[in-house]
């Protein structure tokens, strides 16, 4: 098992995600600070676009190697695989949404928890 003090800190696992979605090219990352609001489900929801079902494996895929390359953790929990619109990656404090374009608007997640603090980010890292 890797660091513990990875594994606890939400912040650095929000940027792994984040990182493994722009190593496969995802659009329109979002990031989505919960940690101020009451009652939030998590500390952060991470969501963004993919082109094509292909692509959004290939993010989902990418999100889980590069967090457990770094933490030695799984997702605690993933949906969505076999219908190929919107996979789940739930990491407790930190869950991933991997959307293809028209799924993405028409759940509207940023829309529900609009009192977060909300990041945009580029999808290619600098």
């Amino acid at each position: 098992m890797k660091s513990t003090l990875v594994r606890q800190d939400s912040d650095t696992l929000a940027d792994l995600v984040v990182r493994g979605m722009q190593d496969k090219k995802a659009a329109d990352i979002v990031v989505l600070n919960l940690k101020e609001l009451k009652n939030a489900v998590a500390d952060y929801f991470i969501i963004c676009s993919a082109n094509s079902d292909t692509q959004l494996e290939a993010v989902a895929r990418s999100v889980e190697e590069e967090v457990e390359k770094v933490t030695g953790e799984s997702p605690w929990q993933t949906e969505g695989r076999t219908n190929r619109e919107w996979v789940l990656l739930d990491y407790v404090d930190v869950v991933v949404h991997v959307f293809l374009r028209d799924r993405r608007k028409f759940y509207a997640l940023e829309e529900l928890w609009g009192d977060a603090d909300i990041s945009y980010i580029e999808s290619e890292p600098a």
